[in-house]
Formats: structure tokens, sequence, C-alpha cells
């Protein structure tokens, strides 16, 4: 298997496969409101809805780095508004989050191997994670969204137990 394959392999994992840390992030949104996505459970923390936003953005950004974008912050934004907080739209953010993923996914498996060893257009920059290879933006992407799916599952449990 060529390691773009690989790497697609995890992106789709984490988002709506069988990772190996736990639980995927489709299985941690799955059921929720779009009221429950809204809410800062959390005092100081994000919404789910702010999480699910953040993670698409960042997933479109190394997309777009990958293609040989400059490196930056996402176009809506780091941590982009909400704004409508209907079903409606949260289906939308979703439907999204999972379409990234699949995006960069078939990215992944189009792009030649010898092309995970160039680093992204940027200077380095270890805030913002330019300079780094398109093999290590990848992995970090997949941690990113791994890092946010245990922060989904935490609020979740806040959201439980506010109720309790």
């Amino acid at each position: 298997m060529r390691e773009t394959e690989r790497l697609a392999d995890l992106v789709e994992r984490v988002v709506d496969g069988d990772p190996w840390h736990g639980s995927n992030v489709v299985s941690l949104l799955d059921g929720l409101s779009a009221s429950d996505a809204a809410r800062h459970a959390v005092p100081g923390g994000h919404s789910i809805w702010e999480l699910v936003r953040h993670m698409t953005a960042w997933c479109d950004e190394v997309r777009a780095r990958l293609g040989g974008a400059p490196a930056g912050e996402p176009a809506p934004g780091d941590w982009p508004a909400i704004g409508d907080v209907s079903p409606a739209a949260w289906a939308s953010a979703v439907t999204a989050l999972i379409e990234s993923h699949r995006a960069l996914a078939a990215a992944l498996r189009a792009t030649d191997e010898a092309q995970l060893d160039v680093p992204v257009v940027d200077r380095r920059d270890p805030a913002s994670g330019t300079g780094l290879s398109r093999y290590v933006t990848t992995h970090g992407l997949v941690h990113h969204t791994a890092y946010h799916a245990g922060q989904i599952a935490q609020v979740r449990r806040a959201l439980r137990e506010s109720r309790a």
C-alpha cells in the first residue's frame, strides 16, 4: 500500500471509520441536537459546534496546503463563527466536516508519493504549523481531529451531567 493511501485511510478513520484511539467524530456527534451542539457546557470552553467548524476549517486549510497554497489561517478563520443555530445548519456543519475529510483523503490518494516530503509553501512558524512537509502536516491534521474528538466527548459528558 502506498503511503498516500495509508494517510488517506487515517484521515477517514478519525472522522467516520474505525480509529485506534476510540470513537470516531461522527459517532460522537450522533444524536446531538443543534441546541446541545451550540451550548457552552464547559465554562471557558468551546461548544461542540465551534469545534466542528474549527476542525472543518483546518482540514480545508491542510488540503489547500497540500495543493500548493501558501500556509496560513483558514479562510473562514481559526474559530469560524456559528451564526444560524437551526437544526438544518447543524446538519450542514456535520456534513461539511465529513466532506472536508473525505476531500482531503481523495486529494491524498491523488498525490504523488514523492510530494509527501515536500514542505508546504511558507517559512517555518511553529505556532501556525507552516514549513513542515506535506507528510507531517497531514499527520498533524489527523492528530488535531483526534484531539478535538476527545474534547467533543468531554463536552458531551458535561452536557449529560448538567441534566442530571
